[in-house]
C-alpha cells in the first residue's frame, strides 16, 4: 500500500474516526483504524463494535493495499504536521506503516486487515431523507436531557420516532433523565412509513452531532429494529440501538398548567446564574416565589449562606412557591432562543413547561424539587 494525501483532508477524516475508537477496549485491534487504499480512493474505518464509521476520500493511490494502525498515535502525529503539507504513507507487509511528511519520518507498528472486525453496512429498514441542519437542531435542543444513569439504560439516549398526522410526517426526538424532558418535532415532506420509536445511544448522538455541524445538505437515514445508519456525504455512520422501552413521554407533558409566567429570557438566565452562585451539589435548589407581576428567586446553601433577587414580570396567576435544580433550569433557558419565553405552572408540586412562541414544536418539562 502506498498513497499521498493532503494533510488537511486526512486530519479531518481522522478526527471523525477518533471519537468512535474505544481507547479502553480490551481488544487491541479496536484501538486501531482500518486504512484501505484502492482506485485513487482511501477508505478509513473505525468501530467499537456498537458504533462504526466509514469515510471515503479521494487521494493519489500509487499502490493498492490495506492495514490497521493505532488511531490515537496516527491522529497525534498528523495533528502536529503543518496543515499545508502532503503526507505519504507506505505499508509493505502489513506489520509496519511508514509515514513521511516534510522532513519527518515515522515507522509505526500495525496489524493486518484480516484481524479487523467486519463492519456490516446492510440495513433493510425504513428510509428517510432530512436536511442535516434540521437534524442537528433537533439533536442539539434535546441531547442535554439524556440520562447518565446506567441502571435506567433505556434513558441513555434520544428517543426517535416518526408519526403521521393530517397527512404530514413528523420526526420527533425526546430526551429525559426522569427530572427533565426535552421534546422537539419537525414536519418532513417525504412519504415514509411510521416508526413506533427507537432509542439512539448517547455516544452516537454526540458523535453524530459533530458530523452534522460541519455540513448543510440532505442526508439519508436507514432505520431497522436494532440498527440505524446515517449516510452523510462520503461518510457512513452506523450504530446499534438501545434495546429497551422508552417511557410514554406524552403522559409526562402537563396539559392543564394555567398559570403562565412570561419573562425576558436573558433576564431570567442572568438572575438564576447570580442567585445560584452560592448553590452547590448538596443544596442546588433555587426557589421561585411568584406573586402578582413579581418573581422572587432565592436560595440557601448547607452553610446557611443566602441569595435573593426580585424581578418585575408579566404574571397574574396563583401565588406559587416552587423549587428547581438551578443547573436544570439554566439548561432549559439556555436552549430556548426567543427574547421572551413562557413558563407554565400548575402548583408547587407539579412539573412545569417552558416554551417559546416562535417554535411551538419545542417543549421542555421540568420536575420541581422540594423546598
Amino acid at each position: 500500500m502506498k498513497f499521498k494525501i493532503a494533510r488537511s483532508n486526512f486530519f479531518k477524516t481522522l478526527s471523525h474516526l477518533q471519537g468512535i475508537v474505544d481507547k479502553k477496549n480490551s481488544l487491541p485491534i479496536l484501538s486501531n483504524i482500518l486504512i484501505e487504499a484502492k482506485n485513487n480512493q482511501l477508505i478509513l474505518s473505525s468501530t467499537d463494535m456498537d458504533i462504526s464509521i466509514i469515510e471515503k476520500i479521494n487521494c493519489n493511490v500509487q499502490e493498492d493495499g490495506a492495514t490497521t494502525i493505532n488511531s490515537q498515535i496516527l491522529y497525534d502525529i498528523v495533528r502536529k504536521i503543518d496543515d499545508k503539507s502532503e503526507i505519504e504513507l507506505i505499508s509493505n507487509d502489513g506489520k509496519l506503516l511508514t509515514l513521511r511528511a516534510n522532513g519527518s519520518r515515522f515507522s509505526l507498528a500495525s496489524l493486518p486487515k484480516e484481524d479487523y472486525p467486519i463492519i456490516n453496512q446492510e440495513n433493510s429498514g425504513v428510509k428517510l431523507q432530512i436536511n442535516s441542519k434540521i437534524l442537528f437542531k433537533l439533536i442539539d435542543k434535546t441531547k442535554f436531557a439524556i440520562s447518565n444513569e446506567e441502571t435506567r439504560y433505556f434513558l441513555n439516549g434520544l428517543y426517535f420516532n416518526i408519526t403521521n398526522e393530517s397527512n404530514k410526517n413528523i420526526v420527533t426526538l425526546v430526551g429525559t433523565d426522569g427530572h427533565r424532558l426535552a421534546k422537539f418535532s419537525h414536519y418532513i415532506e417525504d412519504n415514509i412509513d411510521q416508526i413506533s420509536g427507537v432509542i439512539i445511544p448517547k455516544k452516537t448522538i454526540y458523535e453524530l452531532s459533530k458530523l452534522l455541524s460541519e455540513i448543510d445538505e440532505n442526508i439519508k437515514i436507514s432505520i431497522s429494529s436494532n440498527k440505524i445508519i446515517f449516510y452523510i456525504g462520503n461518510i457512513t455512520f452506523i450504530s446499534k440501538l438501545i434495546d429497551g422501552s422508552f417511557p410514554d413521554y406524552k403522559r409526562v407533558i402537563p396539559k392543564d398548567n394555567s398559570n403562565v409566567l412570561k419573562i425576558n429570557r436573558e433576564t431570567l438566565l442572568s438572575a438564576v446564574d447570580r442567585v445560584s452562585t452560592i448553590a452547590n451539589e448538596k443544596s442546588p435548589v433555587i426557589k421561585f416565589k411568584l406573586l402578582n407581576n413579581n418573581l422572587n428567586l432565592n436560595t440557601i446553601n448547607n452553610e446557611s449562606s443566602t441569595a435573593s433577587e426580585d424581578l418585575v414580570i408579566d404574571y397574574d396567576g396563583d401565588e406559587i412557591e416552587i423549587g428547581f435544580n438551578s443547573k436544570y433550569i439554566m439548561d432549559i433557558v439556555n436552549n430556548l432562543e426567543d427574547n421572551e419565553i413562557s413558563i407554565n405552572l400548575k402548583n408547587n408540586t407539579s412539573p412545569i413547561i417552558a416554551l417559546e412562541s416562535s417554535n411551538s414544536n419545542l417543549v421542555y418539562v421540568l420536575m420541581p424539587m422540594r423546598v
